[in-house]
Parts: structure tokens; C-alpha cells; sequence
């Protein structure tokens, strides 16, 4: 969307991860003029980089932190009814390790876990005698009982694009690829350079509220834009994942518990494979992409390996990724034990009034807006209602109960498309599959074929509604189509996004 410069609004936020989206579509849902930016592409970060789990955090128990596990818990429910296309019920088999938690600890936790965060649709945990349940199969012998409990998973970096193109369609301005440089305050506000990163174009506009919430980034923001010398809020810890074949043959995933602590998992990933992690490791530099060590990826296989029949080794390991946790840096000694609360501060008051955003998670970034649209109304003097409880996310206008239901409906609409594609399509864009498919009668009219059921169409949809520019965009972040796809077929994609035929 076109932005001319000395453009004005009530509320810029600066950060196109799950919270500054999150943000912004709120605050346009309110009526406030709203510009959100980021500098690279939506969820290019830390959003796009986790476990993928819509859940209370069942560790955090151990640090005694029942409030953001309660309001986690309270959460997992209210998104899934809004958007049930790219979140879904998963349940989760603990297997008891002698030697670590004893059972009681476990069975305490998980009657808390249930109990606490006002679950109504989700099953409630049980007891599992794993010598005669599908779920002990690939486990080692020596693992004979455990528990099995309820959360949720989430294509996050779906999440957050979703939570934007509504905030667009609400009417706020969302520019990605464009870095706030320059944030100066004055007695009207902020002005503020933003400088498009592809052309080197600024534009110049005012706002009178200004959020930082740019993850790992937040400091940087306050370092190099707002000329804040000296400032440390958060703790950098990085998480890495790696993904194998699938290592076994049903739907649940595992948490598994290990010596150090920390616990594991091991979850159903794209049909097809397993996705293990993650790691805790604490990261300095927040301007150099993360990837996973050869220690790391070590340690993942080997903590996985202490409960699977099958050995992970390194080999097996057929894609990494790893995102960095902007964490609130409350002086925990070790990484796993830092604060998984969101904190805001604000500085100043009424026109001009800066809010950071410390922290977060994908499970309570929706309220993480709430408790941000309070300080907004506390400095421009307008209140409104909260209203996202009851929203729904683009293409996610159908029951939770109804996925099946909508993948009839659009096979049979669209007959000519196989079956599998149907399902990625309605997993990936709801209601809103119509939209890429349209009126075409034919696979020949959806245009050319890159594997994996990713077709021209598609493509040309999220160039042109979800601000995908390059094939990393696609392939990684609006689907994860280039897990199946070979080497060759992403470049097609990569010279298709270019331009090219």
C-alpha cells in the first residue's frame, strides 16, 4: 500500500513479528490510524523459528510461574476458535523417566495443567501404560509408563502474516522491508524515517504513539533509531530445531524429559517427518542470522536417542533452523530459567509516549495486545472495547470441529485438484483457498507447476496478498512447501518470484 510521506497516525509499530501484528491489527480494530513496519519480511525472526506449539508451558511450572502458564492455558482455546485452519488439537505423550520428576510431581502438574486454564473443548490428560499403547512402540522397553496430556500447534509464521493481512484489511498501512532509521519526539509526537531496505526510499511521517516491538531487535531500535545509548532489557537465547523423517507412524508428539533439566520434543512435522527441539543456548548478536552448531545439533539426537528405539544421528538430520527468544533479562544464572513473562514499559505520556515490548510468546501475543491497547488509550484518551476474543483470522471462519467438513466443500467445488492438495491449501488459507483457486475448471488454469501441489496461482496470491517477495518467503514462512521440493524446483520458484515465467 502506497504511503505518501508526511503520512500521520495514532500508532506506529515498529516489528512485523506475532506481537507487533498483533498489535497493530488491535489497535486498527479500535479505530486508530495505524502504520506498522518491519524491515524485513513478516515472521522473518523469532516468529517464524519456534516449537510451533499453541501451549501453557507445562516446564514453567517448575519456576513457579502459574500466572503466565494460567494465562497461556486460558489462551490455547480462544485461538484455536479463531483460527482452525493453522491450529489444531495435539495431543502429547510424557513418558516417565526413572530417576528424574517422580510420578506424583508429574501427575500433580498435569491435574494443575488441566484445571487451571479453564479447558472446555480440549480432552484432559491421562495415565498411559506404554507397554500395550501405540504411542510406546518406538520408545525403548525400559519406558513402560507415562502420561498424556493436551495443547495445540500452530503454523506460527502463518500466524502472524494472517494477523496482518487482517490489520491490512482493517486499514492499517503494513510496510515490509522498510527499517524505521530515524524516531525523533517532539511536542506533537514522533517523526519518523522509514527507509524502504530494496530502494533506498524514505518517507517521513509522524505518529503520536510509538511501539517498539522488535524482538530481538528491541535494543537495537532504541540504540541506533531513537539514539538510546547504554540500553540492556533482554536476553538473547537462542532455540534450534532439526527436522528428520518421520520417526514414527501416529499423530501424537512426545515431550521428553532430560537429565539437564531442560525437556525435548518430538513432533509430527508436514506429513512426512519429525521435527525435534529445542536448544537453550544464550546468543550475542542479534544482527547475525542464527543457525544450529554441530553441538547443538549433537545434542538434540542424543537426548532424542535416550528414549527412541531408533537411534538420530547427524545424517539423519535433513533441515535445521533457529530463532532467537528476545527474553526479559531478569539476572537468571541460566538460559532455561530466564522469564518466559512478557514485560512493557512505557516512557513519556500523552502524544509521544514510546512503549517497548520485552519478551512474549505465539500463546499470548493476542493478550499481549490488550495490555498494550491499555497504555495506547491511556495516552491518546480514547476507549474502546477489546474485541479479538471473538474475532476470527482470515480464512478461518468455520467451526473448529469443521476442517473436514471445509475440505468436502472445496474438493468438491474443486474436483480437478487432488485430494492432497485440497488439504494443504485448506490447512494453509482456510475459507480463503477460494480466493487462490477461483474460477479455474482445470489444473492447466491454475498455471505452472513447481511440485508439491504449489501451482502459479498460489504464488501470484501471496505476492499479492501476504507480501511475499523472494522464494524464502514462500517456501519457508507462508507454506513450508521446500521441505518437498528438490533443489532444482526451488530455484524455478526463486527465478519465478523474480519475475521470470
Amino acid at each position: 500500500m502506497a504511503l505518501g510521506t508526511d503520512a500521520q497516525f495514532d500508532v506506529l509499530v515498529i516489528g512485523g513479528g506475532i506481537n507487533g501484528c498483533g498489535i497493530a491489527r488491535d489497535a486498527v480494530g479500535r479505530g486508530y490510524s495505524v502504520c506498522l513496519c518491519e524491515a524485513n519480511d513478516l515472521a522473518s525472526g523469532t516468529s517464524s523459528a519456534a516449537t510451533k506449539l499453541i501451549h501453557g508451558g507445562l516446564r514453567y511450572l517448575e519456576h513457579y510461574e502459574f500466572g503466565l502458564v494460567r494465562e497461556a492455558l486460558m489462551e490455547r482455546e480462544v485461538l484455536w476458535q479463531m483460527a482452525p485452519h493453522i491450529i489444531w488439537p495435539l495431543r502429547f505423550v510424557l513418558p516417565h523417566q526413572k530417576g528424574l520428576r517422580p510420578r506424583w510431581l508429574l501427575r500433580l502438574g498435569l491435574f494443575l495443567y488441566d484445571y487451571i486454564g479453564g479447558r472446555k473443548l480440549l480432552p484432559p490428560a491421562k495415565s498411559l501404560d506404554l507397554t500395550k499403547d501405540e504411542a510406546g512402540k518406538p520408545l525403548k522397553a525400559e519406558f513402560e509408563n507415562g502420561f498424556e496430556y493436551s495443547d495445540c500447534w500452530v503454523m506460527d509464521s502463518r500466524m502472524v502474516v494472517l494477523t496482518a493481512r487482517d490489520a491490512a484489511d482493517r486499514g492499517a498501512y503494513v510496510r515490509v522491508r522498510t527499517k524505521v532509521t530515524r524516531a525523533e519526539r517532539s511536542t506533537h509526537g514522533w517523526t519518523v524515517d522509514l527507509t524502504n531496505q530494496q530502494s533506498g526510499e524514505v518517507d517521513t511521517v509522524t505518529a503520536k504513539v510509538l511501539v517498539n516491538a522488535a524482538g530481538p531487535w528491541v535494543d537495537t531500535v532504541l540504540t541506533e533509531s531513537l539514539g538510546r545509548n547504554g540500553v540492556h532489557n533482554v536476553r538473547l537465547v537462542k532455540g534450534s530445531h532439526i527436522v528428520v523423517r518421520k520417526m514414527f507412524g501416529h499423530d501424537r508428539c512426545y515431550i521428553l524429559q532430560n537429565p539437564d533439566g531442560r525437556v525435548i520434543f518430538a513432533i509430527p512435522y508436514e506429513d512426512e517427518f519429525t521435527l525435534v527441539g529445542t536448544t537453550d543456548v544464550d546468543y550475542a548478536d542479534p544482527s547475525v542470522r542464527p543457525q544450529a552448531t554441530a553441538a547443538e545439533i549433537d545434542y538434540l539426537c542424543r537426548m532424542a536417542s535416550e528414549y527412541f528405539k531408533e537411534p538420530l544421528r547427524r545424517e539423519d538430520v535433513v533441515w535445521t533452523y533457529s530463532g532467537v527468544r528476545p527474553l526479559y533479562d531478569d539476572g537468571a544464572s541460566a538460559a532455561q530459567e530466564t522469564t518466559r513473562e512478557y514485560v512493557i514499559k512505557t516512557d513519556g505520556e500523552g502524544n509521544g509516549t514510546l512503549i517497548n515490548v520485552f519478551g512474549g510468546k505465539l500463546t499470548t501475543y493476542r493478550r499481549l495486545g490488550e495490555a498494550i491497547l491499555e497504555r495506547i488509550e491511556d495516552a491518546l484518551g480514547k476507549k474502546k472495547p477489546a474485541w479479538t476474543a471473538h474475532s476470527t483470522l482470515p480464512g478461518g471462519d468455520f467451526p473448529v470441529t469443521g476442517f473436514e467438513a471445509l475440505c468436502a466443500e472445496l474438493g468438491s467445488e474443486y474436483s480437478f485438484v487432488p485430494p492432497e492438495a485440497i488439504r494443504r491449501l485448506a490447512r494453509h488459507y482456510g475459507t480463503r483457498a477460494r480466493n487462490i483457486l477461483n474460477d479455474a475448471r482445470s489444473l492447466d488454469e491454475l498455471g505452472r507447476h513447481f511440485g508439491a501441489g504449489l501451482y502459479a496461482a498460489e504464488l501470484d496470491y501471496l505476492k499479492r496478498e501476504e507480501w511475499a517477495v523472494t522464494a524464502e518467503d514462500v517456501l519457508y514462512r507462508r507454506t513450508r512447501t521446500g521441505l518437498h521440493l528438490t533443489q532444482e524446483q526451488r530455484q524455478d520458484v526463486e527465478a519465478y518470484m523474480s519475475g521470470g515465467n
